[in-house]
């Protein structure tokens, strides 16, 4: 089995990101993109599948990380009774230097230290042997359309497809390596200094963190979040993916694995305003931007998520000859959940126009366009049922939180009518949206369990119901409200984390257990905190920042009796949340949840 998800450090340079174990082993890295195939996939499998680790020889050596200010320049240093090093690795943002380099650099800080280096090189999710080449600079390797080249002063060596080195490193000195990505039918970048491209790299991270606003509690772990969603960005099309991974598991062993290399539209309103309290409005820009652009075209085929470019075809497909972290299979690549209606993201939607355009991020004429057909659209369909926000694969239903955002979409279009052109048919709108408000109250209103209910009819409870007060759809004083949040917390909480739902197995189709969901539980700290009880809502904050690893990092879910990470890591939708309860429960009447509610 692969190390615990959370002894993996993250480092991106918003292109691609790869995972580097607290051993010293990259096991995790796709080029050139972050949905491209992997080159390291040890992580899903063997070292057989490709990694590269650096680390000292023979005794266990005592570990610990950080990373260097507020950057994503990784350290991971190895304490020996003979001395000690540092491994320094990193990706180089585009605005660094030419090529796409992943760098790691040995660094002595005590005594001198026996270093050894094991190079497996496996493109195609582990599949294919590269063609190696050595070279007086170190190595290149070809296989297909991918070329890599590996320039360090030590003397590499080959050995039934892999590759090795030994070196000693004295305090004071360096030992680099520079892995260059390049299409093989073109010569690879010229060689860059990697010490060079260290320093720049990381006053590239300290010139963007500056633009960080907050200052309250927790103010580093939420830049930390910040940190890794600016590293999940794409560069170059603005593009946010929900994680760095596929398939890690939601239950370990289980078949709960999924491909989250890809942006979810429903983030698109927690993303913003994340970004936004956080001073980082251009990148709420850039998302708005990406947004419009890949859901450009007829609302009816409107998807749920598209790649970091607006891609639409992802196909799902499964890779047999990957055993799957801690022998979780199938191995996914694609999402088959793209091809799913869920109403609610029409709500998402709408609500990150109405929020940009309140905050004054220009959005045009073409989005007003498309704001106008997408409430054509949801008239249509709005009481049709749908997938749901989890992505269920039992069948639609007519969730309750779906229709809740339909009356979202339309209470935005209403409140931004003004822009939207004086022929807007408020009135109708207005009447629809009151329909469907009356229409979940009635039906989406347990009066037994004096709670919201999963879908119309059922009796299952579903974390996604706490929108209820975020979105404004009720005030968080409301009777209904209350009873909800209480019957979340009596049914749905385990530990002090909440799970998303009552019956994972019945509820989506898919067979296996489901772990408490991180982002879920940031919610109900907010609803506390919206419902005046603060002190409890601080608590659960309290709790939840405690799970993230020593770097500050969250996957999707935590197993609280095993106390490990589960699901893909980090997860974008874990740090937006937790960025935005931070706000909310310091921030007061600017919070997030409060202005999002009185929109």
């Amino acid at each position: 089995m692969s190390q615990r998800i959370e002894d993996y450090g993250f480092i991106a340079d918003m292109r691609t990101v790869a995972l580097v174990g607290r051993d010293g082993s990259m096991d995790w890295l796709c080029l050139p993109r972050i949905d491209s195939p992997a080159c390291f996939a040890a992580l899903l499998g063997t070292e057989e599948h490709g990694r590269w680790r650096l680390a000292p020889r023979g005794a266990a050596a005592r570990v610990s990380r950080r990373y260097r200010r507020n950057s994503l320049v990784l350290e991971t240093s190895f304490e020996l009774p003979e001395g000690a090093i540092t491994l320094v690795d990193f990706l180089t943002p585009a605005q660094v230097g030419e090529g796409l380099n992943v760098v790691r650099i040995v660094r002595g800080d005590r005594g001198r230290v026996d270093v050894e280096m094991e190079l497996i090189l496996r493109f195609e999710y582990g599949a294919f042997v590269p063609w190696v080449r050595r070279h007086p600079f170190g190595l290149t390797a070809i296989a297909g359309p991918d070329a890599i080249a590996i320039r360090t002063p030590v003397e590499l060596t080959g050995r039934d497809y892999r590759t090795y080195a030994s070196f000693c490193v004295g305090e004071g000195e360096t030992v680099p390596f520079v892995m260059t990505w390049h299409q093989s039918h073109l010569p690879p970048p010229p060689p860059s200094d990697a010490l060079d491209l260290m320093v720049r790299t990381e006053e590239w991270w300290l010139q963007w963190s500056r633009r960080y606003r907050y200052q309250g509690p927790y103010q580093d772990l939420a830049h930390r979040s910040l940190t890794v969603l600016k590293g999940l960005t794409n560069s170059t099309t603005g593009g946010i993916a929900a994680a760095a991974t596929t398939s890690l598991p939601e239950e370990l062993g289980g078949m709960r694995n999924w491909d989250y290399r890809y942006c979810w539209l429903r983030d698109a309103t927690f993303t913003l305003y994340a970004l936004l309290a956080s001073g980082y409005v251009e990148e709420a820009a850039e998302w708005q931007r990406w947004l419009l652009r890949a859901a450009a075209g007829k609302p009816a085929d409107l998807q749920i998520m598209y790649g970091v470019a607006g891609e639409r075809l992802l196909i799902e497909s499964e890779i047999p000859w990957l055993p799957g972290y801690a022998g979780s299979t199938p191995v996914r690549i694609g999402n088959a959940a793209h091809s799913q209606f869920q109403l609610d993201v029409l709500g998402e939607v709408m609500d990150a126009f109405h929020v940009a355009g309140v905050h004054g991020i220009e959005v045009g004429d073409d989005a007003r366009r498309f704001q106008r057909e997408l409430i054509d659209f949801l008239e249509q369909v709005w009481d049709e049922p749908d997938d749901g926000i989890w992505e269920v694969r039992s069948g639609r239903q007519h969730f309750t939180h779906s229709k809740v955002m339909a009356w979202l979409a339309l209470d935005r279009a209403v409140k931004s009518a003004a822009h939207l052109g004086s022929d807007a048919p408020v009135e109708r709108w207005k009447t629809l949206r009151n329909r469907i408000h009356a229409e979940v109250c009635a039906k989406g209103f347990d009066q037994e369990k004096r709670s919201f209910v999963q879908y119309y009819g059922g009796k299952d409870l579903d974390a996604a119901l706490l929108m209820i007060p975020l979105v404004g759809f009720l005030p968080p004083n409301d009777p209904r409200v209350l009873g909800t949040i209480e019957a979340v917390q009596r049914e749905l909480s385990t530990h002090g984390i909440v799970r998303r739902y009552s019956r994972p197995g019945v509820t989506d189709g898919v067979a296996g257990a489901d772990a408490p969901f991180l982002a879920c539980s940031f919610w109900l700290a907010d609803c506390l905190a919206m419902t005046g009880r603060a002190s409890e809502a601080r608590a659960l904050l309290d709790r939840l920042a405690g799970l993230a690893n020593d770097l500050g990092l969250f996957s999707e879910e935590y197993d609280p009796v095993a106390g490990r990470m589960l699901g893909n890591y980090p997860q974008a939708f874990s740090h937006i949340a937790l960025v935005n309860t931070v706000h909310n429960l310091h921030k007061q009447s600017a919070s997030p949840a409060s202005h999002r509610a009185r929109q």
